[in-house]
């Protein structure tokens, strides 16, 4: 099975970077990959519920649509350290993200035949 690691630095600042992230993620979990999609910076407020309905950009899939693919067919991760930025714990994330640190990233992009990409 394929492995793909996401990592969303950017938030509505910059909505197609934004967008491409969860449209890739997404698309390679319901193709039967194994998706990790991370969301970190300004990302991490679309794990808070209702964030991800704010967010639009013509001709895209709602974000929150394409989160809830992800959560139920991989898994999504906040940064411990972004979520600790803005005062946030899993008690405040969408049911089934959790909050991970960096090492966890690290043995997740550096297992053999994972690819790794970085929006």
């Amino acid at each position: 099975m394929q492995e793909l690691v996401v990592k969303v630095t950017v938030g509505a600042e910059a909505p197609e970077r934004t967008n491409q992230a969860f449209t890739v993620a997404s698309a390679a979990a319901t193709a039967g990959a194994k998706v990790s999609l991370w969301l970190t910076g300004e990302a991490t407020w679309f794990a808070v519920p209702g964030r991800a309905e704010e967010f639009t950009l013509e001709h895209a899939a709602p974000l929150q649509e394409l989160i809830g693919l992800v959560i139920e067919a991989g898994q999504v991760t906040v940064c411990s350290q972004c979520a600790s930025r803005r005062d946030l714990s899993e008690e405040d994330l969408i049911d089934g993200i959790t909050i991970k640190g960096a090492v966890v990233f690290a043995e997740e992009i550096l297992r053999d035949g994972v690819q790794a990409l970085v929006y």
